[in-house]
């Protein structure tokens, strides 16, 4: 569909330099940046990157370190 738009000349300078770039035309890279704006995205199209599992190899906690003691677990890790 062929429509007129106002955008503000730097924008417009911007997206012209994206469509050089790219070799592809000028209503190619408005579309492609207002579909991205517009178009909700799906949950399960969004992929989060999900952090690294550190694993230590041991038996465990030491017996009788208590977790819910902020001062024990101080005292432990500076002996």
């Amino acid at each position: 569909m062929r429509t007129t738009v106002s955008i503000s000349d730097s924008l417009l300078d911007l997206a012209k330099k994206v469509s050089r770039e790219r070799r592809s035309t000028l209503g190619e890279v408005i579309e492609e940046a207002l579909r991205a704006m517009l178009v909700p995205r799906s949950k399960s199209s969004v992929k989060m990157k999900r952090p690294a599992l550190i694993t230590f190899h041991g038996s465990g906690l030491r017996e009788g370190v208590r977790l819910d003691s902020s001062t024990e677990l101080l005292e432990v890790m500076d002996s």
